[in-house]
Parts: C-alpha cells; structure tokens; sequence
C-alpha cells in the first residue's frame, strides 16, 4: 500500500469504473492519468484454481463470472506518470551515506525485505543504516527525524500507515531525496516528486481483485466470508480490501459477514479468527491480508474441529514461503505475491535519479500468483 491523494481527492472517493480486466485506475487518479512504470518484472503468474476443492455447500453460481475465471494478473500501466522534477536533488553517485526506516521486523516479509536492502547495499558499496520502528508509528516518526539530523545522502522510508505523510515532507524540506518503499504516504500533504520522489510498490488494488477471483473460484461462487484485514490505515489493509470487496460485487453469492483488523500478523490472525469463526458459524471462507493472518487463520479452523481446503476456503496475499507450504498442503487454496525484495530496484532507482535520469513519482512492481499447480516447485525460491 490508492496510497497517493492527489489533487485534493482521495482515489477511493472517485467515481466508479467497471472491474472489466480488472484493472482499477482510480489509484493513479492522483497522476492526473499517469502511467506506471513497472520494475522488477518476475516469472509469469501460476495456474488457475483448484476446481476439485471446493468448500463444503459452494456449488458453482452461474450469476458469478470470477468462478473459474482466469487470474487477470498484474494491472496494465496507464499513461503518463509525472517525473520527479522538483524533489531534493542527489548530485553524489559513490561514497553514497544512505538511511532505511524499516516499519517493523515481526514477520518474515518485513525481514525480507530489510535483508534485501542490506544485501544491495553491500553489494554496490553503499554505507546504509537501519532503524525499525517495531510496529510503532510514534517511534518511526522519531527514528525518521533522528536520521534527519544524520543528513544522509537519501532516505528509504517503509511507512507504517499514510499518516507519515509530515515527517516526510519535514526530510523533503531538509533537502534529503527519499524514496518510498512498499506503501505510500498522503499526498495531500507530502507531495509526490515534490517532498519525495517517488513510491515503489506492488498494486494493492489489483492484488485484491486476483485474490477474490481465487476465492470465487474455490468457493464456486458461493461463501459467506470473514475478511482479516491489515493494519488500520496501511496502504495494503486499505487497498487490498477495496480490491476484493469491489470485485466480489460482481457475485451475488459472495458475502464479507464481517471484518477486522488482524495487524498483519500470524498471532493476531488467529486470535481475531478464533473469535469470528465463534460468533460466526456459518463462514465458509476466511480472506486475509496476508499469509501470516492467512497461517494464524488456518490454526483457528483447525482448533475449531474443522478442515482448511474443505470446510473453510482460505485465500491470502504475500507469497512467504510458509504460506507456499500451506498452499502446497491444501491448507490455503491461493496466495497473490507481493515481493518484499526491494534491494535491487529500489537502489537502481536511487543511481538513476543521482545520474540525472527521470525517475516516475510512482514505480510499480509485477507479481505473480501460486496455487496448488506451482507452490511447490516455488518454495524453496520463497522468503
């Protein structure tokens, strides 16, 4: 985690646009009709569904056109993304001082993707230095603002929620380039290729839409669904709920009963999934924000007496490796990758904008999808 407020408008405020190709534009709004220039583009996306594994009562609904439909992918680029032509500038190309404010390290994604930047950086001989923000937006807000005072050369921030948006404008104004990583700040108030200069993520929206296609397709159509939702205010938690919310309403079999915050842990996801599959017994669908709320999901089923794959379809987003064994296993009908290996792309990103070249105000990253007819073979590729 959509993610920018341009212009004064929240995207998720726009009119709506059809989910044909699913492909939700309403997150570029703030590009003035941008497009995206993808990085990182990975190996194709997986199979389809497991029509044999469908969960108990979910015969196939005709009204719904996402059951069996093929995985629509990763989101078509629109045009036109504005360069960051007014943000601090980076003269330096070597003997780079860099700084990574990390939002948290209490999952394996986050500790990915910290390893991923600590590997480039040594990879390319850059001095980097990392605080984690344990999952508190109060110290990350106080760890940006000490290295601030540090005055690296640029600044990679992991935002916990949008509402980081003041101290980034506050390094902006200190003259440091920062580049955001995985999720976005409000725009409204830090402005994009003006106090930062640019956001590279994964397409929040569209991972929620291939989720619900997997979930149509596990289901047949039919499932009354509780939804484990991320971090209150994360771009991802607001995002990837959009996307799948939106695109169930093509189903009229489909239902979210009821949604909560699972902070995008294995822990929490199970904790909160054992009390909503008590109050509500007649679920037979669990989708989550992430494989570690997908995991800790899957542990509730199973203390309830209950068979994952059977009497409850669960399907997630992030592609870790414990969650390719669950897929692997039956367990977890699909996950949607969302890389946490931002090394490389974020540091390319960072020479090319020191060299002078045009960098994008928004980088989007391709992902693709697992099931039970590539999990396996994944796996030992997985974080």
């Amino acid at each position: 985690m959509p993610i920018l407020v341009g212009l004064g408008a929240r995207p998720r405020e726009l009119g709506h646009i059809p989910l044909e190709g699913f492909v939700d534009l309403r997150k570029f709004a703030p590009f003035a009709g941008a497009a995206v220039l993808s990085v990182s583009v990975l190996a194709g996306c997986g199979g389809g569904g497991n029509d044999d594994n469908t969960a108990a009562g979910g015969s196939s609904d005709a009204s719904c056109a996402l059951a069996g439909a093929e995985d629509p992918g990763n989101s078509e680029a629109p045009s036109d993304v504005p360069t960051a032509d007014k943000a601090p500038k980076l003269t330096k190309t070597s003997g780079l001082k860099v700084a990574f404010s990390q939002n948290a390290s209490n999952n394996p994604w986050r500790l990915a993707e910290t390893a991923s930047m600590k590997d480039e950086a040594k990879k390319q001989g850059i001095q980097l230095t990392v605080t984690d923000a344990n999952n508190d937006q109060s110290k990350q807000i106080a760890d940006i603002k000490g290295l601030i005072a540090q005055k690296p050369d640029a600044l990679f921030i992991a935002p916990i929620t949008e509402q980081l948006a003041n101290v980034v404008k506050d390094a902006g104004a200190a003259g440091i380039p920062v580049f955001l990583l995985d999720r976005a700040v409000d725009d409204s108030v830090a402005v994009p290729g003006q106090d930062f200069v640019t956001v590279i993520q994964s397409d929040f929206i569209q991972e929620g839409k291939r989720a619900a296609v997997q979930m149509a397709t596990a289901t047949g159509g039919n499932a009354k669904i509780i939804e484990l939702e991320g971090t209150t205010g994360a771009s991802p938690a607001i995002d990837r709920k959009k996307g799948f919310d939106d695109a169930i309403k093509e189903c009229s079999g489909m239902q979210v009963v009821v949604s909560q915050d699972g902070d995008f842990t294995r822990a929490k996801g199970q904790s909160v999934a054992e009390t909503l599959l008590q109050s509500h017994p007649e679920a037979t669908a669990i989708y989550a924000h992430n494989d570690e709320m997908a995991l800790g999901a899957i542990a509730a089923v199973k203390a309830i007496g209950k068979v994952p794959g059977k009497d409850i379809q669960v399907v997630s987003i992030d592609g870790e490796k414990d969650g390719l064994k669950a897929v692997a296993a039956g367990d977890l009908y699909a996950t949607v990758e969302c890389s946490p290996r931002f090394g490389p792309s974020a540091f390319q990103t960072m020479k090319d904008y020191a060299s002078g070249k045009p960098v994008k105000t928004l980088i989007i990253n391709s992902d693709q999808l697992f099931t039970k007819d590539n999990a396996s073979d994944n796996v030992d590729k997985a974080y």
